[in-house]
């Protein structure tokens, strides 16, 4: 078992949104649930950068934040389908939000990143 070497703080919302949303791909993954990829494979072509593990590791820590739902069909091959919860759903504003913001201020970001 995992034990961590610095302990969570959980003091405020920004300690807990960074500790549920920590993760390079959890923010795209819950933008593209959202708009109706569902299955893993239709995931991992919109992220073709990412590895499928990860993202089945940060699905699973979404799922286990209860912003997805993972839904198991019982068929051969198996079929597996997210699908964001009503908490889940709340979020996405709050991307939105975001999004425009990275947009609006899309030179100026990738002039700052560059430089480093």
């Amino acid at each position: 078992m995992y034990d961590r070497k610095i302990p969570l703080s959980l003091n405020c919302g920004l300690d807990l949104i960074g500790e549920v949303l920590y993760g390079k791909w959890k923010i795209r993954l819950l933008w593209f649930i959202n708009e109706g990829f569902l299955r893993p494979s239709e995931l991992q072509r919109k992220i073709p950068d990412a590895s499928r593990r990860v993202l089945h590791i940060q699905l699973n820590e979404l799922e286990k934040h209860e912003l997805v739902e993972k839904t198991v069909y019982p068929v051969v091959p198996p079929k597996v389908e997210y699908r964001l919860t009503e908490f889940g759903k709340t979020l996405i504003p709050v991307l939105a939000a975001l999004g425009d913001w990275g947009d609006k201020n899309a030179d100026r970001l990738r002039d700052v990143i560059l430089k480093q």
